[in-house]
């Protein structure tokens, strides 16, 4: 029991409620009956990130553990759309972009989970039969007050920034989710936390045992400021070629490499101190960051690739295309993208705009070690990025 604890622990953030997560555990391992583990996505964006295998990661523990991972698609959820963390009425998707990325996730989760112990759902199930005083009746079994409370929705009522009514379905929406599926555990980003904490009111509230939060921290993205996002453009895909994910790994920060270490390697925490314990003595973290490089590209491409991966970024570097260590550039974006001429003009690798264009016309300019063709290519703000101009002049980018 103990070291299931620490296995669960290990991330996380928050256990709420830890004693009750111990009752669940004894229960279950005398029963033999699995605990029902959900974690809910919602289909925004048609490709899943490293970001999302925080989570992912965690419901794999779980069933390690012999437990059943409920992975839920938020296609009803995600045509009303989480205002969590917005300072604006957030754009409610189609039930045709819902549909097409929900496709792409049932395809991706499996790269993570076991699909012997894994159920898929959809909250359309359940909330396409809801009636309108279904609906109300859920809605009589929360306050205004308590909605009132999440930080975002705080914010925005001081600021005078209008809240729509439907922002105030979706954490009710997610919370009965729960009591539909029953479940004893829900993972979520720290972000989610007010969510999930409805799901355990409204589960006492229809009569079932409560279910325990366990709140995940969220990913930082490449540039080791803002949470991953696609939007952003400092994500790693977990389907991206095994080239791009390797040489999009090494760019990280020394820094930011032990946080992806914590959150995103199966490696045991003592191998890991070994490792922070070597580059205080003197390794170069460059190797220690393959080490994770590769890890990661072999759980979503195979050793194979992995080794593949590898052997070309190290190839670049004894080649001269890379020097040994980056300079490190911050531009700064108009609007929230800035042309890649311009970046390289304001990072110094080349004199001019003009210089830029003729460079990447003559095929000289890669991006994360990808040749750029794309002379109308724009990097986006929150993005990280190694940019190389022939095998003298390089940096390491990130976009503000």
């Amino acid at each position: 029991m103990n070291e299931a604890l620490q296995l669960i622990k290990r991330g996380s953030v928050e256990v709420l409620v830890e004693k009750d997560l111990l009752a669940k555990l004894a229960r279950s391992q005398k029963s033999g009956k699995p605990l029902r583990i959900k974690a809910g996505f919602d289909p925004t964006a048609p490709d899943l990130h490293l970001g999302h295998t925080v989570v992912l990661n965690k419901l794999r523990q779980f069933q390690e553990l012999g437990h059943t991972a409920v992975f839920l698609i938020g296609d009803f959820t995600g045509m009303i759309g989480d205002p969590t963390g917005k300072n604006a009425t957030r754009r409610p998707l189609s039930r045709e972009e819902v549909a097409a990325n929900a496709r792409t996730y049932q395809e991706q989760i499996f790269k993570v989970l076991d699909p012997a112990r894994t159920e898929i759902v959809f909250n359309s199930q359940w909330m396409d039969k809801m009636t309108a005083a279904d609906l109300v009746g859920l809605a009589a079994r929360h306050t205004v007050a308590r909605m009132l409370e999440r930080d975002d929705f705080q914010q925005r009522y001081r600021e005078g920034q209008p809240i729509a009514i439907h922002e105030f379905l979706y954490p009710l929406v997610q919370g009965y989710d729960s009591v539909a599926l029953k479940a004893d555990v829900e993972l979520g980003g720290t972000d989610q936390k007010f969510n999930l904490l409805v799901g355990r009111q409204l589960q006492e509230a229809y009569g079932q045992e409560p279910q325990v939060v366990l709140t995940l921290p969220l990913l930082e993205g490449l540039d080791g400021v803002n949470k991953m996002s696609k939007s952003l453009g400092n994500y790693v895909g977990i389907t991206e070629p095994p080239e791009e994910m390797f040489g999009k790994l090494m760019s990280i920060s020394d820094e930011l490499m032990w946080r992806y270490y914590e959150l995103l390697s199966f490696r045991p925490m003592a191998e890991i101190e070994r490792f922070k314990n070597e580059v205080a003595q003197g390794a170069n973290p460059r190797d220690i960051k393959a080490r994770l490089a590769a890890e990661i590209v072999t759980r979503f491409h195979g050793v194979a690739a992995a080794k593949a991966a590898e052997a070309g970024f190290a190839r670049r570097f004894r080649d001269g295309e890379l020097p040994e260590t980056l300079p490190e550039v911050t531009v700064k974006t108009r609007d929230g993208a800035l042309p890649i001429a311009n970046a390289l003009k304001e990072a110094g690798l080349t004199p001019s705009t003009s210089d830029a264009l003729r460079q990447i016309g003559q095929g000289a300019v890669r991006l994360d070690g990808e040749r750029v063709s794309d002379k109308s290519l724009a990097l986006k703000a929150g993005q990280t990025c190694v940019v190389q101009v022939g095998k003298r002049r390089a940096a390491r980018i990130r976009v503000l």
